[in-house]
């Protein structure tokens, strides 16, 4: 089962529309995340709002009367007040990687269809009154930023401009693209970096060159990173010769996966790079959820929702700052 169809938008499937597809992304969403998608979230700051956060003396002329805590004030033998977090619209932002490497699947959809879905969804987990949702979009040509709209409106234009063609063959700059977004917008929010964390040059070791900003962005925010994964990235099925293409250079090559030695130190090598990833994400203190192509997308991204807001300290769109952290 893998969710919601995002089908690439070619020849054979035009009749799928992007409307179609958003009203289905629309109800998998609400099925997986009933009663959750509004009002389960913090401010960062005390200011006009309803959530208590901490409990002080009452100060006669600054303080409002109708927030005494009769309980504390019965025990402390003094007037105190409770004063609330300042509810403000929450700005998200994500940031869509859509380098060569995500022009791959080989199962129902291709990667690329997969993180635009990702990018709608969190439009749909995010609305709200006041909510925007903005999307920067990292080619081989550069960043482009889509200016932030209403969250419902956000999510429908990610289905409605999705790739559709390839990508700009040239290399794409995960690091400074982290980087643009932490200085281009900083007010708290929530950031999401959709990607399949392959690296041009095909590094699968740390450290890899978005760490550091991307633990920067973290430092400001509530980050979560969206890795977008196929099987066959995994591990090779033994189906003979077979000549691979790298997508980010366009080097061949020719192998044979009959080779079960060849397949082998395919997996491993392929499974030492997700650990990686995993790790230098849990590093730079963000969130991390893996989403494939051949599984109910859906229902793993709202799994780490859910988790995420069972967790008192994740449920502020503003992460608090770590402690030791090097800006």
């Amino acid at each position: 089962m893998t969710g919601p169809a995002l089908p690439s938008l070619d020849a054979a499937s035009r009749r799928t529309t992007p409307h179609q597809v958003f009203e289905g992304l629309d109800l998998a969403v609400r099925r997986r995340l009933p009663g959750r998608l509004q009002g389960d979230r913090r401010g960062l700051r005390l200011g006009p709002g309803t959530e208590p956060e901490e409990v002080v003396r009452y100060r006669p002329g600054e303080d409002d009367v109708r927030r005494i805590d009769w309980n504390v004030t019965a025990r402390a033998g003094e007037p105190h007040v409770w004063r609330p977090l300042a509810e403000h619209e929450l700005e998200s932002w994500v940031l869509l990687d859509d380098s060569a490497s995500m022009a791959f699947g080989t199962v129902d959809l291709e990667k690329r269809d997969l993180a635009a879905g990702a990018a709608a969804a969190v439009g749909l987990i995010t609305q709200g009154p006041g909510n925007r949702v903005g999307v920067g979009t990292l080619t081989g040509d550069g960043l482009r930023w889509s200016a932030p709209l209403p969250s419902r409106a956000a999510a429908q234009r990610a289905l409605r401009d999705r790739p559709v063609g390839g990508a700009a063959s040239g290399p794409t700059d995960l690091a400074g693209a982290l980087t643009a977004l932490g200085a281009r917008y900083r007010r708290p929010g929530l950031r999401v970096v959709v990607t399949d964390a392959v690296e041009p040059d095909g590094r699968t070791e740390r450290p890899f060159s978005w760490e550091r900003p991307l633990r920067r962005l973290a430092v400001a925010h509530e980050t979560i990173v969206v890795e977008v994964v196929d099987p066959r990235e995994l591990a090779l099925p033994d189906i003979g010769v077979v000549t691979f293409e790298d997508p980010e250079t366009g080097r061949r090559r020719e192998v044979s996966t009959s080779d079960h030695r060849l397949r082998t130190s395919y997996a491993e090598t392929a499974a030492a790079h997700r650990a990686a990833v995993a790790e230098a994400v849990r590093w730079a203190r963000a969130g991390h959820v893996v989403l494939r192509t051949d599984r109910d997308w859906v229902r793993d991204l709202a799994r780490h929702v859910l988790g995420r807001r069972t967790d008192r300290h994740a449920s502020s769109y503003g992460a608090p700052r770590p402690q030791g952290v090097t800006a």
